[in-house]
């Protein structure tokens, strides 16, 4: 049993939620959502609006070499390490409101609610933006945790270009939010993150907290197929060396490898360029991603070598160039057992209805957790749709997620009598 701090404490929900409505009009989207891709000019007006508002809740802000945002309120103990807590701001092309925005928004509206109640703790708390989580514009994701713990190079990312063939680095330094900080170089107690789930489960079980345990593992694979461009019209079928053919079948082929490792396993395309993106030409050169995730490492292992064997004899035999560059990586993550059951009990102690859950997304604690004990919080989303500017949760689900985020980390943190 955990110990029975602050019963009564809560975050003020209408204040969350009026916070994140308002940081949905930065970058707004076409159809309800948001478009505020990393290191845009929208990503950069809603690091403004989040650092006046650390500010105005007497927080101070560090930002790092990768642009991360660190705000911090001071704890009792100067030589006690900080509980972090975070997610991110940066959304897809056509992402909802809530993805990342909640556990940020979140982790500050606890902040806020602890200077409202006088709460002061051992442990000082930082509430956290990364950047780049999403991997949208510059892949991977997850790119400045993944640099923070120590497993992607910082030079290597900087170096990442987006589609426009525009470097990560040069428009970090662009929007104005390349921090003098050296990346890694902090020191963490714990760290704690409120996410949607991004899936079906707790809505349809009626379940309002997910405790969250592991997370699957992930492998992107940047495929580039090299076919020879020619007129569609004119060329005769069988002298035809055809990039686009052989995309289509390495799609089905995922599909398959996927539906072949059943259950817990996953695989997908969500991204592809053609060259030139002619209609009457043939496209001599396709660049696409395969998403594949498992929170079993041997299935995510064998669905790699599986996918890169299949793709070669499938390009071999239509005379097309394949190379593959793994473009995003982690294995399965185990989150801290000790973290997980004060997620839990926090939500036992709020009288919330919970379920233990796996993460099918990747997410910033996944990279935390190489460096400090994490885990996450959870809650449900409509139809558990995201990615899609469609994504929906309600100010209740909200709400209940950052109590338990709330609680959490004043366990963590402890709370100063």
């Amino acid at each position: 049993m955990m110990p029975r701090t602050g019963e009564n404490f809560r975050i003020d929900g209408a204040r969350l939620w009026d916070s994140i409505m308002e940081m949905a009009r930065i970058g707004p989207g076409v159809a309800g959502g948001n478009n505020r891709q990393t290191l845009t000019d929208a990503d950069a007006e809603g690091r403004a609006l989040f650092r006046t508002w650390c500010e105005a809740a007497g927080l101070t802000l560090g930002v790092d070499a990768m642009g991360t945002m660190f705000a911090t309120r001071p704890g009792e103990d100067p030589d006690a390490l900080p509980v972090y807590v975070g997610s991110h701001l940066d959304t897809q092309p056509t992402g909802g409101k809530y993805d990342g925005v909640l556990g940020v928004l979140g982790a500050l509206e606890a902040v806020r609610s602890m200077n409202d109640l006088g709460i002061r703790t051992k442990h000082p708390i930082v509430v956290t933006n990364w950047t780049n989580e999403e991997g949208a514009r510059f892949a991977p994701a997850m790119l400045a945790s993944g640099v923070f713990a120590g497993v992607i190079d910082l030079d290597y990312a900087y170096g990442r270009t987006d589609l426009d063939g525009l470097s990560f680095g040069e428009e970090l330094e662009r929007i104005g939010w390349k921090g003098d900080e050296e990346v890694g170089a902090r020191r963490m107690h714990a760290y704690y993150e409120l996410h949607i789930e991004q899936g079906p489960i707790l809505e349809a079980e009626e379940k309002e907290i997910g405790v969250v345990t592991h997370c699957q593992g992930l492998w992107w694979l940047e495929f580039t197929l090299t076919g020879k461009e020619a007129h569609t019209g004119s060329t005769p079928m069988p002298m035809r060396v055809n990039a686009g053919l052989a995309m289509a079948r390495i799609f089905e082929m995922v599909q398959e490898v996927a539906t072949g490792e059943q259950p817990n396993a996953v695989g997908g395309v969500g991204q592809v360029k053609f060259a030139p993106n002619s209609r009457n030409v043939l496209p001599g050169k396709v660049v696409f991603t395969v998403d594949i995730r498992s929170p079993e490492q041997e299935k995510l292992d064998r669905m790699r070598a599986e996918i890169e064997k299949r793709a070669t004899t499938i390009c071999e035999v239509l005379g097309v160039g394949c190379a593959v560059e793994p473009v995003g990586h982690f294995d399965p993550v185990t989150f801290a057992p000790d973290l997980v059951a004060t997620v839990r009990g926090a939500a036992e102690k709020l009288g919330y209805s919970h379920r233990d859950i796996i993460s099918g997304a990747g997410h910033d604690a996944c990279w935390a957790a190489k460096v400090a004990p994490a885990t996450m919080v959870m809650c449900p989303c409509v139809d558990g749709l995201s990615h899609n500017e469609a994504e929906e949760i309600t100010p209740d689900w909200a709400e209940k997620g950052a109590n338990v985020l709330f609680h959490a980390v004043l366990e963590t943190a402890g709370v100063v009598r």
